[in-house]
């Protein structure tokens, strides 16, 4: 059995491919990542070719990797020799970033999913918002994009709120209606912006609610580093008089793509063995 080798796992979410290159062993290290976002292109040619840019900048082959996972829409990744439900890759993620993780919360473009896990990253339940709620990350760049921002501008705007306006929409159709008329009164754009935050934060408290979560709880995916949406998530914990811990990680985007290699590796190691008792 070889004491170490390197996996690859690939994330393919509705807007961003997430690819994270990971040297296994007793105590796996990140070796390199990158995200694209994939715009109007094929995802399959997408993920191909990062694949490929990832290989060739590090000096590897193909054969190079003992495993190939894909986690999101994997379905699209050509190459991968397995496949993990998200769920399971982003507790794995987590657990990689913070091994007292208790529960994950993986703020995805199109919903929201608390996760409870156990002290070895397995998923022992699960709570999820519906794809029509005004509660993910698409529904957050869609509002961006009407109000003339980047995404990547939204959280250091939201900070910027004086009296925020909250949606009373469910349905992320009926929210962007309001936010259409929130702008038709005048209503600042931040206080906007923190308004969809709170919102959002408030699906959120209530889907660990009903989950029972523990803390510490880990926040990963698109929506995990945005500081407004931080803010939002700890100012409603203390209105509500949750006692949650949150945390989050600076490479918390990739949670589901290092989850994937690290699943991949954990995977290789187990068809070896069995192997090995078959020969």
């Amino acid at each position: 059995m070889e004491k170490t080798f390197y996996t690859l796992g690939v994330d393919v979410g509705s807007n961003f491919i997430k690819v994270a290159l990971v040297d296994y062993s007793d105590s796996p290290k990140i070796i390199d990542k990158h995200t694209e976002k994939i715009r109007k292109r094929n995802p399959t040619t997408v993920a191909d070719e990062m694949i490929h840019t990832m290989l060739q900048k590090n000096g590897l082959k193909d054969n190079d990797i003992a495993y190939l996972a894909s986690t999101g829409e994997g379905d699209l990744v050509k190459r991968k020799r397995g496949h993990f439900y998200g769920m399971t890759t982003h507790s794995k993620g987590a657990n990689f970033f913070f091994p007292d993780a208790k529960s994950v919360v993986d703020m995805g473009a199109l919903y929201v999913r608390a996760v409870k896990v156990a002290e070895d990253a397995r998923v022992l339940d699960y709570k999820m918002t519906g794809q029509c709620a005004s509660g993910s990350g698409q529904f957050v760049e869609n509002i961006s994009r009407y109000l003339g921002l980047s995404i990547e501008e939204v959280g250091d705007i939201s900070l910027m709120a004086e009296d925020a306006e909250v949606s009373s929409g469910i349905c992320a159709v009926l929210a962007e209606t309001d936010v259409i008329n929130m702008v038709s009164r005048g209503i600042t754009t931040p206080n906007i912006i923190k308004g969809i935050h709170i919102s959002i934060a408030g699906r959120i408290i209530k889907l660990l609610s009903s989950l029972k979560a523990e803390s510490p709880i880990i926040l990963t995916g698109g929506m995990s580093l945005n500081k407004g949406m931080i803010q939002a998530i700890e100012e409603s914990l203390l209105e509500t008089g949750k006692k949650f811990v949150i945390k989050t990680h600076p490479d918390a985007i990739y949670a589901g793509a290092i989850g994937a290699a690290l699943w991949g590796g954990f995977r290789h190691i187990k068809l070896k063995e069995k192997q090995a008792v078959l020969s």
